[in-house]
Parts: C-alpha cells; sequence; structure tokens
C-alpha cells in the first residue's frame, strides 16, 4: 500500500481537472477538504483493484450538481460521511474502500475525505475515466450493474436512500432530490464487492490524474512546452490556441449548460471553434464541423501556465489551448455511445473518434 501524500494529493487536483473535461466539482476545494480530512484523520493509503478481495464492499463516494454551485454552497464532510455511513447500515457491514466514481474535478478527491474519517483505503479506479454530468455514465451501468442502493444527504442533515430500478432511474431520483437539496448534495452509489469492481472499474485513474498534475507542475526545459508533454501523455491533439470571445452559461435542471466561443490567436488566428458543455465539455465545432466528440475527452487549459479550466471558471478574454483525447474503449462500445454519446444530449452530430477526425492513429 502506497501512502497518498500532501503532493500527490496538489497531482491528483491538477490532473482530476484536466480529465474532468471542465466538471466534477471545483478541484481547488476538493483539493483543502482532502488536505484537512488527512491533517484532522491521519493518512490514507491507496491501493489498486487487484488488492480487493472478492467479497470487500467498496463504495464510490461524490457530490452531486451544478458545479457552479458547488463553488457557493461549499460541501460538509458531516454530509459526505452521513451518505457513506447510510450505505453501511442498508447492508449492515462495514467498508473496505472507497473509491471516486469519476475521476474529475473535486469528485476525485471527495473519496479521501471519507477514507481518512473511515480509516479505510482509496481503490486507484473510477467508473468513467472522465467526468460525465449524469449518474448513470458508469462503466457499471455498462456492464449491467444497478446502483441499489444510492444514499444522498445534504449540509443540513437530511439523509435519504432509495432503490432505483437502474442507473438511468438512479439519475432521475438523484437529480430531483439535488434540486430540492439546494443544487448539490453527497452521493454514494454503485456500492459493490471486490470482484464486481475490478471487472467493471477502470483502473489506475488516480496515478494518471498524478502523472498529470506532475507534467503540469514541473518546470520544462526544451522544445517541448508542459501542454505538448500533456498532449504526448494522453495521446491526444491541440484543437485551438485562442481567446474566449463569448460565453452562453445557465443553470438548467441541476447541470450547468452552455456554449463558449474561442477565436484563434497567432497561428489560429483566422479560426473560430465553439465549445458546448452541460457541466462538461461535450462538443468542440468550427464552422458547424465537429473537431471532438463526447465521449472523447475536452479540455480547456491556460495557455500560459497549461493548467485546467473548469467550465464555472471560463471567463471573457482568458486566453486557452483547447485539447481533445481519446476516451476509454469502453465508452466506444455501442452502448457506451448511447450512454454518453453526443446523440444523447441532442446533438446532431453522429460520434467518430477523436483520431479519426484528426486523420492520425492512436499509439497501442
Amino acid at each position: 500500500m502506497k501512502k497518498l501524500t500532501q503532493q500527490m494529493i496538489e497531482q491528483i487536483a491538477i490532473g482530476a481537472a484536466v480529465l474532468g473535461t471542465g466538471g466534477g466539482g471545483d478541484p481547488h476545494l476538493g483539493k483543502l477538504m482532502a488536505m484537512r480530512a488527512i491533517d484532522k484523520y491521519g493518512p490514507v493509503e491507496i491501493i489498486s483493484i487487484d488488492q480487493l478481495k472478492e467479497d470487500d464492499l467498496v463504495v464510490p463516494v461524490s457530490m452531486i450538481g451544478a458545479p457552479s454551485v458547488m463553488v457557493e454552497k461549499i460541501p460538509s464532510e458531516e454530509q459526505v460521511i452521513a451518505a457513506l455511513e447510510a450505505i453501511e447500515k442498508h447492508f449492515d457491514q462495514k467498508i473496505r474502500a472507497v473509491m471516486p466514481i469519476e475521476i474529475g474535478g473535486g469528485n476525485s478527491l471527495i473519496p479521501i475525505i471519507a477514507a481518512a474519517k473511515k480509516r479505510v483505503p482509496v481503490v486507484d479506479a473510477d467508473a468513467m475515466g472522465r467526468a460525465f454530468p449524469e449518474a448513470q455514465m458508469v462503466t457499471f451501468h455498462l456492464d449491467g450493474l444497478k446502483p441499489d442502493p444510492v444514499t444522498m444527504a445534504d449540509e443540513r442533515g437530511n439523509v435519504v436512500t432509495f432503490s432505483p430500478m437502474n442507473g438511468k432511474w438512479s439519475e432521475k431520483i438523484a437529480r430531483a432530490l439535488t434540486i430540492e437539496m439546494g443544487g448539490n448534495a453527497s452521493m454514494c452509489d454503485y456500492a459493490l464487492y471486490g470482484r464486481d469492481v475490478v471487472k467493471s472499474a477502470i483502473p489506475g485513474t488516480l496515478t494518471l490524474a498524478a502523472s498529470i498534475g506532475e507534467i503540469l507542475m514541473e518546470k520544462h526545459s526544451g522544445n517541448k512546452t508542459a501542454i505538448d508533454l500533456l498532449i504526448d501523455r494522453l495521446r491526444g491533439y491541440s484543437l485551438i490556441t485562442g481567446k474566449i470571445t463569448s460565453i452562453e452559461r445557465k443553470i438548467e435542471g441541476g447541470f450547468t449548460k452552455g456554449i463558449a466561443r474561442v477565436a484563434g490567436i497567432n497561428e489560429d488566428h483566422s479560426r473560430e471553434v465553439t465549445l458546448h458543455f452541460q457541466n462538461e465539455q461535450l462538443l468542440v465545432t468550427e464552422e458547424g464541423n465537429p473537431l471532438a466528440i463526447t465521449p472523447d475527452l475536452i479540455s480547456i487549459l491556460d495557455q500560459e501556465t497549461g493548467y485546467p479550466i473548469t467550465t464555472e471558471s471560463l471567463k471573457y478574454g482568458a486566453r486557452v489551448v483547447v485539447i481533445a483525447y481519446p476516451c476509454h474503449e469502453k465508452w466506444r462500445t455501442e452502448k457506451g455511445i448511447a450512454t454518453a454519446g453526443p446523440g444523447y444530449f441532442g446533438y446532431d452530430v453522429a460520434y467518430k473518434p477523436v483520431e479519426e477526425l484528426h486523420a492520425r492513429e492512436v499509439m497501442k
């Protein structure tokens, strides 16, 4: 077992914000909450999925709701633990480990709070390989696993446990509860035994996030910038370097939805692209033609630092680099595209892999 250091948490926060494609909650807030929990309760260990036993109870811990709400309505440690302990009560069993449901933004770090308090390890894996806006958009759903039970809690002390028929119903019920709970809530769903986590989760995503954070935090010499090295690490593509010229953003149905336009600068000075988001960046178009399409990942980086910019932090005039890179292979299946592809979000475009759109093979 390896202990999570303060430096690794810093790295995960940055890397998870890249992989979060703009969503998953404020990574800075998640980082501060995770560090505070470790200072208060002691170190947290990180384990690989192959260290789980078949009958270990593993619980994903997250926040649900609009990221822009979470910036002002800061989650409490108590509500995170309340949702987790409701799972233990349902199973009449102590948890063996916690894990992120998504390796995106603050939600990659929320499980560390629970791990520190409950003195259990956090699993180096998640169920998205990125962030997605809806609860059924997980590999567990793709593999036919059920979220039952789902527990939710708010900062007032309200705790709800419900048994949805499937992941889609989990999303519908949880989203309605989230709105009633003030726009965000803590959530535990897809509590699974180790054998199912091993079969269905995407392994190594916390350490991937840490490696991304390490690239962006280090000073680099030579011809390649941190953004160049990041693109190499993710087998990705630079879509445009430019300036944000307009943002249209609103909270609707518990989501932060909108579009942003980026006018190219330097070599891209004659170009303009449009970013389409629903908590996460889902589509990039140029003159109506797609440059990157969900479920592939789209990240917006600060041009100078290379650091990721979340959806709620997009600002007029910011100079950015927009990059895209391939999703996990499970999302490219028929069910994966039906669950989190462009058609699901109402975009009138057929999914094509980002490497096909850019006519370059991804290295195996």
